[in-house]
């Protein structure tokens, strides 16, 4: 079973199907504390679960989620409060890459034992490692994801993980699984009023109209496009009477500043000197974001910002769902088309066409989504 579009598509497993109508009595019983378990690095890592926390949230309105993970408490607090009540730092664990130190388990262990979790889910990966860890919370019910021939808590509550399945999809189909109903697929990242009067400055200063600019956020674009392909794009974007924004971490100040110099024309250079919360108010205003980076393009994707993604690998499981809006060019030459639903192993199927990730390929997208009106 896996969401798609509007509706759940099931699996012809009849076990799996007997264990989801045994899970409806789990919305009966008597859950006040949630620890979920999310130990992987990067925001993205954290979006991509928003959906399934609100289809959470939303079954359980008054229980006490606890997120256990790698993210940063501020943010967490600011944007996803009405989703996480509260923020424990992963303590690491054998044979986990995101293990920061593993000499804090035990104190770890004893702090989150003695909040008596009600549920405890795995929301971390395939659970061959971590599903151990689980265990050791005390929680008095744990669920998640699980592979076969591994350690599998609870097989009533741990469902074989999904592979080949967008990232934001399998924990919804998790969701599902236990009897929780799925509202949408949709991603969210809540601004603020502070990341308006940041950005209000930003485009005074550099006398930038809403919808007559494009933004090219550079951090990872050298494993595609060069710093000459860039100025190539950022010239022919300017000819088309838009102004261009560089902007990206800190770390890429100096392709910023070679693609500037490369450029004909020059460019907004932002590189390292704005907030994500302005990022963001930024991009509500872009007319286009050109990105190699997989949380900027799901910022994209919760503020309904068109853009032309690059990706490594693994397309399906982390590209924006939105085909129309959102245009996905792979490293290995494709640009995905759109998604055509499941083949009969359950593996999602695409249609795509081969091209050459250059210049000229991202400006026919740039134009296909600067003409375009939805």
């Amino acid at each position: 079973m896996t969401w798609h579009g509007n509706s759940w598509i099931l699996f012809d497993d009849a076990a799996q199907v007997i264990i989801m109508v045994v899970n409806q009595l789990l919305l009966k019983q008597h859950i006040e504390r949630i620890a979920i378990v999310r130990a992987l690095p990067g925001l993205e890592n954290l979006m991509c679960i928003i959906p399934a926390l609100r289809a959470l949230r939303a079954a359980f309105p008054h229980a006490h989620i606890t997120l256990i993970g790698l993210f940063s408490p501020e943010i967490i607090k600011q944007r996803w409060r009405h989703l996480i009540d509260d923020f424990v730092e992963f303590p690491g664990y054998p044979g986990i890459p995101e293990s920061p130190s593993v000499h804090k388990i035990p104190e770890f262990l004893a702090k989150v034992q003695a909040l008596h979790f009600d549920l405890a889910l795995q929301m971390h990966d395939n659970g061959t490692i971590i599903n151990s860890f689980i265990s050791l919370l005390g929680a008095r019910i744990n669920a998640g994801f699980y592979m076969s021939g591994y350690y599998c808590p609870d097989p009533t509550h741990f469902i074989h993980y999904p592979d080949n399945q967008p990232e934001i999809w399998r924990h919804l189909q998790l969701m599902k699984f236990l009897g929780i109903p799925v509202q949408d697929d949709k991603l969210e990242f809540p601004l603020l009023q502070t990341d308006f009067i940041e950005f209000s400055k930003i485009e005074a200063a550099n006398y930038l109209q809403p919808d007559k600019y494009v933004c090219i956020y550079l951090d990872d674009f050298q494993r595609h496009l060069s710093a000459e392909d860039l100025a190539k794009i950022a010239d022919a974007i300017t000819e088309r009477s838009y102004q261009v924004v560089l902007t990206g971490s800190v770390e890429q100040t100096n392709l910023a500043a070679t693609v500037a110099s490369l450029s004909s024309i020059s460019s907004v250079n932002l590189v390292g000197k704005i907030s994500i919360g302005a990022l963001s108010a930024l991009l509500v205003n872009t007319s286009l974001l050109i990105c190699n980076n997989i949380f900027v393009s799901y910022l994209a994707a919760a503020l309904h910002t068109k853009s032309i993604v690059i990706l490594d690998g693994e397309v399906e499981r982390w590209a924006p769902q939105d085909r129309q809006l959102h245009r996905i060019l792979s490293s290995d030459y494709k640009i995905i088309t759109e998604w055509i639903g499941f083949n009969n192993e359950g593996n999602l199927r695409q249609m795509s066409a081969k091209l050459a990730v250059n210049p000229a390929m991202v400006m026919t997208q740039v134009e296909a989504l600067l003409s375009s009106k939805f």
